[in-house]
């Protein structure tokens, strides 16, 4: 069997009519969603480990390092998306033009991605209310929110945000869309809050040495920190669901892109110049510098922020989840009848109530020591296929369509290859050995049964609604 055969992208098209999910989205709506992924556990989490581990005050060009690196990925990705407004995202595209064994190898990558992210940010999530609870003179007992290795029962909160936020998700996705609208523009003003009241109090000489661990830990640093990028991808995966595709998709993935990295270099580099970067290596680092400051008061409200970013990071996650799961299950990777789109909300419900009965039982039992890079070496690999995609299908298809055109692409391509490659040489050893067992599992799954049940091998193109 043709381990490499591809989907045409009119039929992968064509594939979404009969079960189509509603088109509910618009260009602001996709620059949000992206904003809601990016801006949240990287800002307010992972700025000040990486900085106090990695990177110190070079943190900055950590960011830097990792928006370039996302900027040429992200140019192809808009065109790929623009051209296939079919969901999957990186998974959908790798089926199109380099064909079903490395479409399957990117979606078992996004699947430990959106999962294994999820879970850990429903955690995080956990963390950061029982915290502001316990400011507000409210101690939630350890038992029920702690997982039974750190001596409770079961982690409650992580629990019911998912679960809330999973039926949200069946709902709709406007209403989804809705909810973290209204998210990001509480966290992105609590940012805001943070660098107005922070920024008067820079000490430029805690920016010296500027890079103590030397560019190795700044290479270090933009692995670790990647993972707060990868909400732009999450933005491919809602391409189904926007109302113009070929415009709005490439408006949303670059627009949110170049919106947080700015972003994430004005609280880096603020951040790194009121505190000590030795300092930082603590799970709420933007309201600690506050704290440092004697301004109890915009650490709370940055505290709140932090809630509302990380819901909005979940949000995103779990949704991009289930569209990767949706476009495989449609192609037979995984069992057909998990497709089903819900005939009154029109959307996935069977898949979107897996995932989070999933995240609930890792989030709420399990041990969440699970670090940044775990993602980012799934992220990564999808990066440099999705890049190499765009460059094959300019030599196999130079004809077709293109709504949106990567520029240079003999160029950009290269440099998102090259890039991206770098930032996965940086990433610690175990990532490579957990990576390595979660493929060899994946490739056990794909011949034993996802090769003889793909819609390509038997023919099977007709998922009826119910």
């Amino acid at each position: 069997m043709n381990l490499f055969r591809t989907k045409n992208i009119a039929e992968l098209i064509a594939g979404t009519e009969k079960h189509a999910l509603k088109k509910t989205l618009g260009a602001l709506d996709l620059v949000l969603l992206g904003i809601g992924c990016i801006i949240g556990t990287g800002i307010f989490v992972l700025t000040g480990v990486a900085a106090a581990k990695y990177a110190g005050p070079g943190i900055m060009l950590s960011f830097v390092l990792s928006g370039l690196a996302c900027a040429f990925a992200a140019l192809a990705y808009a065109e790929l998306a623009a051209m296939v407004p079919v969901a999957g995202s990186a998974y959908t595209f790798a089926y199109a033009s380099l064909g079903e064994i490395v479409a399957f190898i990117v979606g078992w990558a996004l699947i430990c991605e959106y999962t294994v992210g999820a879970s850990a940010v429903a955690a995080g999530w956990s963390g950061y209310m029982v915290g502001l609870l316990k400011s507000a003179g409210i101690t939630l007992p350890l038992a029920w929110t702690a997982v039974p290795s750190d001596g409770g029962i079961l982690n409650l909160p992580a629990i019911l945000i998912v679960a809330c936020l999973t039926f949200l998700l069946v709902l709709g996705t406007k209403e989804s869309a809705t909810l973290n609208k209204i998210l990001v523009f509480i966290k992105l003003g609590c940012v805001a809050i943070f660098l107005f009241l922070a920024a008067p109090h820079v000490n430029p000489l805690n920016w010296h040495p500027f890079l103590p661990f030397g560019f190795g830990g700044v290479a270090t640093g933009a692995a670790i920190v990647f993972f707060a990028y990868i909400g732009f991808d999450a933005v491919s995966t809602a391409a189904e669901e926007c109302k113009r595709p070929n415009k709005d998709i490439p408006i949303g993935i670059v627009g949110s892109l170049v919106a947080c990295t700015v972003l994430y270099i004005a609280v880096a580099a603020v951040l790194t110049g009121v505190v000590p970067y030795s300092s930082l290596d603590n799970s709420e680092p933007v309201a600690f510098a506050l704290r440092y400051l004697s301004m109890n008061f915009g650490s709370a409200i940055v505290a709140l922020g932090a809630i509302c970013g990380i819901t909005t990071v979940l949000l995103v996650m779990i949704y991009g989840q289930t569209r990767v799961f949706l476009a495989m299950a449609r192609d037979g990777m995984i069992p057909q009848r998990f497709v089903k789109i819900h005939p009154r909300y029109g959307t996935p419900h069977r898949i979107t109530a897996i995932t989070g009965v999933v995240v609930c039982i890792m989030s709420g039992l399990l041990p969440i020591h699970i670090i940044a890079e775990l993602c980012n070496m799934g992220t990564l690999f999808a990066f440099c296929i999705v890049s190499i995609g765009v460059w094959v299908l300019r030599r196999t298809q130079p004809d077709i369509h293109r709504p949106f055109r990567c520029p240079a692409v003999s160029l950009v391509v290269p440099l998102a290859v090259l890039f991206c490659g770098y930032l996965i040489a940086n990433l610690p050893v175990q990532t490579f050995i957990f990576f390595g067992t979660w493929y060899v599992v994946g490739m056990v799954v794909y011949f034993s049964y996802s090769r003889h049940n793909s819609t390509l091998a038997s023919g099977s193109v007709d998922v009826s609604h119910q």
